[in-house]
């Protein structure tokens, strides 16, 4: 099964580094209005360090892809060639389009041949980070689909600036060298354990440091690229202002000491960099730290080896950043339950909603204009990052709790929990609802929703 297609672009600058658009050629438009920019899908060999080399796939022969800037409103032509052997697709996360250029194949979007090429046209909207990346389906094959380094940011810029920040850095996050590995009773299934983890294409021994001045203000992007791992990060010394989750501003801005993001999810934080000296921005866990998930923070001036800190966390919530107001009422709530299946003599586990595994859940039916709330009861003792195409969904309660003007494309659910969020069916066409952990989504938690 294989999912997503999409693609292009390029035009780059992640924290140190510029790359110049790639421009399409107009052989490749069939036609149709030439391509603004291209991407290629392509076989690489990725040096995470020194002595240090993975095989992936990724765009334009880097990872992550070129950071592709568009204008919010402005409608662009996206090229992308697939150089590989397999049919790949690419899916444009957390953009509010059709179903046809979304990237899903279960949405009706066409697959790129292989070594074949697709131009698509869309008008770019909302603004603010979101990413493109691969929808393909991987099953048990690890060297495929989000496993890979097919990944990159889309930042959707606004037509006002929020300003008030000195830099603005880009790091996504990605896990390398997975394999499955059994997990024992009670499911005796499989999971996915990982060799090394990073920010961009280096790890925290051969990355360069990002350096500031006391006194900045630095506005970090990040971006949790990874196929399965949620992660927890901080930066010793330092507090982060989180102004904005998927791309969307949240309405209560809050300074934490660390930030948890589950696959997929983006959060835009402000640090104030006001304790000179060298320090280790990275996962709070140490074994994924020593995997290579961290940047070295230095200030001007500043030298000697890194510090990394242990401190006290409060535990993340979402409530934090939102309005402890109960939201609008819905027009029809849906309820969502998802479990586990035990898995079978191959160990891969199958997931379902509401006693269902995709293909066999039954389509959703929504009317155009109607706000609809997605009742969602995770009976799993694992976390899901679930994540709704073309249309984002405004968090209106967690745990029992009332809330409203969060909005996210991406929520993670804890274990044994529940959460009820709230779409407008504003966007018509096939939509994809399903979990973002690549083991997850291969094996049946997928649901589709459509319009009456």
């Amino acid at each position: 099964m294989k999912r997503r297609q999409f693609l292009a672009l390029a035009g780059a600058a992640t924290a140190h580094t510029m790359f110049n658009a790639v421009p399409a050629y107009s052989s490749f438009t069939g036609g149709r209005k030439q391509a603004d920019y291209s991407l290629r899908i392509q076989q690489l060999t990725l040096e995470l360090a020194p002595n240090v080399r993975v095989s992936t796939t990724g765009y334009n022969g880097q990872v992550p892809g070129p950071l592709l800037r568009l204008k919010e409103g402005v409608p662009v032509n996206i090229e992308v060639i697939n150089e590989t052997g397999t049919p790949e697709l690419v899916h444009w996360h957390g953009l509010k389009i059709d179903s046809l250029n979304d990237g899903a194949m279960e949405e009706g979007s066409p697959m790129i041949a292989p070594h074949g090429k697709l131009t698509y046209s869309f008008t770019p909207k909302p603004s603010g980070t979101r990413w493109y990346h691969t929808h393909t389906s991987a099953g048990s094959n690890v060297s495929r689909a989000t496993y890979t380094g097919q990944y990159g940011f889309l930042y959707i810029e606004p037509r006002y600036d929020i300003g008030g920040y000195d830099q603005e850095i880009f790091l996504a996050i990605h896990h390398w060298e997975p394999s499955l590995m059994p997990m024992g009773p009670p499911m005796n299934a499989l999971d996915v354990t990982y060799k090394y983890a990073s920010f961009d294409d280096k790890l925290l021994t051969a990355a360069e440091p990002i350096r500031v001045r006391q006194g900045e203000r630095v506005l970090f992007r990040f971006l949790n690229a990874s196929a399965t791992e949620t992660v927890e990060l901080a930066l010793p010394g330092h507090t982060f202002t989180v102004i904005a989750m998927d791309g969307n501003l949240v309405p209560q801005p809050r300074a934490v000491d660390s930030l948890v993001l589950g696959v997929a999810e983006r959060v835009d934080a402000i640090v104030e960099m006001n304790a000179p000296g060298v320090w280790i921005l990275g996962s709070v866990d140490s074994n994924e730290r020593t995997k290579g998930l961290g940047r070295v923070i230095e200030y001007a001036g500043r030298s000697g080896e890194p510090v990394w800190v242990e401190s006290s966390r409060k535990p993340w919530n979402y409530l934090d950043f939102a309005n402890l107001l109960k939201a609008s009422d819905a027009d029809e709530e849906i309820p969502m339950v998802f479990a586990p299946v035990a898995a079978g003599p191959d160990g891969l586990q199958r997931w379902t909603v509401n006693g269902k595994s995709y293909p066999d859940t039954p389509i959703f039916k929504v009317k155009a204009g109607k706000r609809y709330r997605l009742d969602f009861v995770n009976s799993s003792s694992e976390l899901h990052p679930l994540h709704l195409h073309r249309h984002s969904f405004e968090i209106v309660s967690m745990a029992g709790k009332s809330c409203s003007g969060l909005v996210k494309d991406v929520v993670n659910i804890a274990p044994y929990s529940s959460m009820k969020v709230d779409f407008i069916a504003d966007n018509p066409g096939k939509t994809l609802f399903h979990c973002h952990q690549q083991l997850h989504m291969d094996y049946g938690f997928m649901q589709l929703i459509d319009y009456a």
